[in-house]
């Protein structure tokens, strides 16, 4: 038995694969959002002024906040990950729980702006937007798509990141194996980069 139990096959895992895997993935995320932001560029094209006068609603205060609070939670997540490597295990996840932390500040400034937007009668489907110009109901109707959805993602990620941290926890995840890791790194970058379209787009286009 000792001998068929040294001669058992180690488990090989291809991390090479996983990682291409991870990016197949994402190029689906990207073609989600890109397919809007074709779609807001058109209406844009076709109602300048209307979304001139959108974009002056908009907190560009909150925008903004958010915007640094995902870029500085994408160096935290790049940090968490060359921690780990060089086996600072408890600054890994110190890092990782700061980035979840600024996932939920960004949430909550969105809950913050979409309830200033809900107070004015603002709601998509609502009979208020419906009574608005064209081109102002567009707008308004893309800045919820647009950010709503990128708000699922932001839950997603954070929710992806807490997983990944129970699973450094477990050393299910370590410094010799960290492509999980890499891999939720690489989720998180891409949903600070469409913010960092989205918030121009939207916010300063006044």
């Amino acid at each position: 038995m000792a001998e068929l139990s040294a001669s058992a096959p180690v488990a090989h895992k291809d991390y090479h694969a996983s990682k291409m895997g991870m990016w197949l993935f994402l190029f689906t995320e990207i073609l989600l959002f890109g397919g809007l932001f074709l779609l807001y560029a058109t209406y844009r094209a076709k109602f300048p002024q209307a979304f001139h006068e959108g974009g002056k609603t908009l907190d560009v205060f909150l925008g903004g906040l958010n915007t640094v609070v995902l870029i500085t939670s994408s160096l935290t997540v790049a940090l968490s990950i060359t921690a780990l490597r060089r086996g600072a295990v408890v600054f890994c996840q110190t890092l990782l729980a700061f980035t979840v932390a600024c996932a939920g500040a960004f949430m909550v400034n969105k809950v913050i702006e979409w309830s200033a937007k809900f107070h004015h009668g603002l709601i998509p489907g609502s009979e208020h937007m419906g009574q608005l110009p064209q081109g102002q109901s567009i707008f308004y109707g893309l800045y919820f798509a647009m950010t709503g959805l990128h708000g699922i993602h932001v839950v997603i990620g954070a929710s992806v990141l807490l997983w990944v941290m129970l699973l450094i926890k477990q050393g299910k995840v370590t410094g010799q194996d960290y492509v999980v890791l890499e891999n939720a790194g690489l989720y998180w970058h891409i949903v600070d980069l469409v913010w960092i379209y989205l918030f121009p787009l939207f916010y300063l286009i006044s």
